[in-house]
């Protein structure tokens, strides 16, 4: 019988190979053995549990074959059956281990009903949490020998930025999520000693990339990616009271002479946006309030009719003590006035009492806007501040990427409904963009005449 040969993993490695708990994340930088560790782990697995179900998937059909169906095709040659119409390995022992894809948003149908005891996603910042969470209702088992997980392998950056870094990094949980389910070990290439022997020059390469890049892939620094629209964005919570150098912050009772304002975006099958926004003596603008029309589903909208949108937006502005008796300024998408396929939707708001002007929708002066808004002054003050309450909005902002055609714009297959209605609001009230103040070198100051240097 042939003997399975594994290697010796490094630290990092065995850490990974040793941690149960439900969800398991690795990785982080280039270079750090995640494909490995992974595939290993899963043969590990197959060969020590009679009769596990494991799934093991990448986003490409290419991707998959070159980092894991030609490895373990060798690897475990005389160990397990390989069933290329099932592209599953079969263990004497019962254990499978499915090899699988999820290039376009569908593809993850393939796995609807089926049931696995494990299942790893290798570089699974290029799939959307909508796919994640898919994945996680398949991810289940009757045994009692054995409790479900799900590994994650990934580096900073892609579609999936976000929700790993939530999860992993910065431990945001939300409702239903446990803390004590998610691990995360951390692996750069220096944890690599296999790879730093053979081939020592795949350091310079990592540090040649560009600043941003070379802190994502060399260090796996979760704070920058490469393709981030809104790299600006900040969410810390330990300055949501302060303010500073966040633009996500605790709610605050909203002065009753501050204007207020509200953006819409339309949408049925995919989400409508509505937000509510404050306006300060500066002409700061904090978003207050927002209703989402989005399902749990990312990006899948609610299909409400306009009329029960609008219903909805009046009761809030009838009731809500920040907005009732207060007249509110409108701006919306101007599609919204469009006949030619019968009532104009803006009808159904003038009904309801709720009154728009045509928003500028040109999209690279409006996302300027946005960015300007974003930026910090020297002192780490914004020009737009989002209430912690506004979910739908830290979501979904920070998840956006530029456009592959266009450099200037954001890729528009993302889910960008609220980045619209942002949009549409601050092409309402443009500002010049914020200029840091340049700190001078000290020099020669004989008559102190440099008010940075005057002592008070």
């Amino acid at each position: 019988m042939k003997v399975l040969k594994i290697g010796t993993p490094n630290p990092k490695q065995q850490q990974f190979f040793e941690c149960r708990k439900r969800f398991i994340g690795y990785g982080g930088a280039r270079g750090g053995g995640k494909s490995w560790a992974l595939r290993t782990k899963f043969i590990l697995l197959a060969m020590n549990y009679s009769g596990l179900k494991l799934l093991l998937l990448r986003k490409t059909l290419p991707e998959l074959r070159e980092n894991h169906l030609l490895p373990m095709l060798a690897q475990l040659h005389g160990i397990a059956t390989y069933k290329q119409n099932e592209r599953a390995f079969i263990f004497p022992n019962g254990s499978r281990i499915r090899l699988g894809y999820c290039d376009a948003e569908k593809d993850i149908y393939q796995y609807q009903g089926q049931e696995y005891d494990v299942i790893g996603v290798e570089e699974c910042t290029h799939f959307t949490f909508a796919q994640i969470q898919f994945l996680m209702t398949s991810n289940r088992t009757t045994r009692t020998d054995f409790k479900p997980r799900m590994y994650f392998t990934g580096n900073p950056g892609g579609v999936g930025h976000n929700w790993f870094k939530r999860l992993f990094i910065k431990k945001a949980y939300e409702a239903g999520e446990d803390p004590e389910d998610y691990a995360f070990i951390p692996a750069t290439i220096d944890d690599n000693d296999v790879l730093m022997r053979s081939n020592p020059e795949y350091v310079k390469v990592l540090d040649s990339l560009p600043e941003k890049l070379r802190q994502a892939h060399r260090f796996g620094n979760w704070d920058i990616f490469d393709g981030q629209f809104f790299e600006e964005f900040r969410d810390y919570p330990e300055h949501y009271e302060d303010r500073l150098n966040t633009h996500v912050i605790a709610p605050f009772e909203i002065p009753r002479d501050w204007i207020i304002y509200r953006s819409f975006d339309f949408g049925f099958a995919a989400p409508f946006s509505c937000a509510w926004w404050a306006v300060d003596y500066d002409g700061r603008l904090y978003r207050i309030l927002e209703l989402y029309g989005c399902t749990k589903t990312p990006n899948e909208g609610v299909k409400w009719p306009p009329e029960k949108i609008f219903e909805k937006i009046a009761e809030i502005e009838r009731e809500h003590r920040w907005l009732k008796g207060k007249h509110i300024i409108g701006v919306a998408d101007p599609s919204i006035w469009d006949a030619s396929r019968g009532e104009p939707i803006v009808e159904a708001a003038n009904r309801n009492g709720i009154y728009f002007t045509p928003g500028d929708n040109t999209r690279i002066p409006g996302w300027m806007q946005v960015h300007y808004r974003l930026s910090f002054d020297e002192n780490g003050i914004p020009m737009m501040y989002v209430f912690n309450t506004c979910k739908g909005f830290i979501r979904t902002m920070p998840e956006l990427q530029f456009s592959n055609t266009n450099p200037e714009d954001l890729d528009t297959t993302g889910e960008d409904h609220i980045a619209d209605e942002v949009r549409y609001m601050c092409m309402a009230r443009p500002i010049k963009p914020v200029i840091k103040e340049e700190k001078k070198p000290f020099g020669d100051d004989p008559l102190n005449m440099n008010p940075s240097y005057r002592r008070i």
